[in-house]
């Protein structure tokens, strides 16, 4: 691939390859953690998780216009520093036995992370080709998936093998590791710094709140990248489905007895089959029309969901949800390849800010349904799935109308403001 041609690129993707290993690593050690030291007591390892996820809630507002007001590689950077330092913090705590201490250094750690992603993805489009966008998408994506198939296994196997402080360790050296690498990057000051130089005197409630309403608004004019954005909460819905339904299918219908090992297995499936689809989306990227890359995988895998429901064989099962990872790769693919094609660089940092919170929310949501319906108003686990087979069809009807047309309306504005610039020149 001529993307690994540019070392920057190299460098960005090695420092989310270190971040993301400091992340797994330590979340999954900690979960261990608390498991062994209060197995009477799993609620705490449920907190530990929320201290990951809340922080989304309270600074949301923020990353997004910090990321496209002050210098995106000094934001990335500083957030591995940051996180760096804070694990110190926690190492140190671990000796105080200090639960609540722990937990509110995990609940920062958390809160800084959530400012690396929109600076590091706002770097990504100002160094690549427009035809590399996709094929960083499946990169990152191949991430995601490794992480998946094995993050519980690393997170489990550096806690036996060097207990929780040897865990935070490998987090804190991960975090510097990438700092050095994004200190390392020579990126334009353009790509860093769209929007011009900003001082801190500049920033301020009003401001904030300016520039933040300013990205909606542009979310909400531009119907293509509205439709983009909601690919992401069909992704939230899809991944909150998955969070849950597993276990309760192994619990109550297809291995009551080895709950915790069969809902490994269908983590191993899943991720196996995203690992592989992000692989053939990759190299599909710039061979087929973007758009069948993402409607179609949704249209097949509302027909495996629905299949799921009617499964009574734990092997086919887990079949199936390894090809439904294979379908779901693509559609994040897609999505990742197309915003840094439509979005304005100086305002990519408060679009991708957008992505965390509609996933997480649509994820909640999912969640909240799945505990109010079952097995209160619904007693069989069977018609969940129906059901969210049948959201999932809706989407695709709906993508299929909209979407190519959208689709090739923008591609034809991009020619012929590329035709008009090098008329220019």
């Amino acid at each position: 691939m001529d993307i690994f041609k540019n070392k920057n690129f190299v460098k960005l993707f090695l420092a989310a390859l270190m971040s993301q290993i400091g992340t797994t690593i330590g979340n999954m050690a900690f979960a261990f953690y608390l498991l062994d030291r209060f197995r009477d007591q799993p609620y705490y390892a449920t907190i530990a998780e929320l201290m990951y996820s809340i922080p989304t809630i309270f600074v949301f507002f923020f990353v997004g216009v910090l990321a496209d007001r002050f210098d995106r590689k000094k934001i990335a950077e500083n957030c591995d520093w940051i996180r760096a330092f804070i694990t110190l913090l926690i190492f140190f705590a671990l000796y105080l036995n200090s639960i609540p201490l722990i937990f509110l250094l995990l609940f920062l750690r958390s809160s800084i992370t959530k400012f690396f992603f929109p600076a590091e993805n706002s770097l990504v489009q100002g160094i690549l080709r427009r035809d590399q966008y996709s094929t960083a998408a499946g990169l990152n994506q191949l991430l995601f998936s490794i992480f998946m198939v094995f993050g519980v296994g690393l997170g489990g196997l550096t806690y036996t093998y060097f207990g929780i402080h040897g865990a935070v360790v490998i987090d804190g050296i991960s975090f510097i590791i990438s700092a050095l690498f994004i200190r390392s990057c020579h990126i334009p000051k353009e790509a860093r710094l769209p929007n011009g130089k900003v001082t801190w005197k500049d920033l301020n409630i009003r401001s904030t709140f300016r520039d933040y309403k300013e990205g909606i608004v542009y979310i909400l004019k531009n119907r293509f990248l509205t439709l983009i954005l909601f690919g992401f909460f069909i992704f939230g819905l899809m991944t909150g489905s998955f969070a849950i339904l597993p276990m309760f299918t192994m619990a109550y219908e297809l291995s009551p007895d080895h709950v915790e090992k069969h809902a490994a297995y269908f983590s191993i499936s899943l991720g196996i089959g995203l690992l592989i689809g992000n692989l053939l989306a990759t190299y599909f990227a710039n061979k087929v029309k973007t758009y069948q890359l993402f409607i179609f995988p949704i249209f097949i895998t509302s027909l495996l969901v629905l299949i799921l429901g009617y499964t009574s064989t734990l092997s086919v099962y887990l079949s199936i949800v390894f090809i439904i990872g294979i379908c779901l790769a693509p559609v994040n693919v897609a999505i990742g390849g197309w915003l840094p094609k439509v979005v304005h660089p100086k305002l990519m940092g408060r679009v991708s800010g957008w992505i965390d919170p509609l996933m997480m929310f649509s994820q909640s949501l999912t969640l909240t349904l799945i505990a109010l319906l079952f097995p209160n108003i619904i007693a069989n686990i069977d018609y969940v799935y129906y059901g969210v087979s049948a959201i999932l069809f809706i989407v695709f009807v709906f993508y299929f109308l909209t979407l190519p047309r959208l689709s090739m309306v923008m591609e034809k504005s991009y020619e012929r403001k590329a035709k008009n610039r090098l008329e220019s020149i």
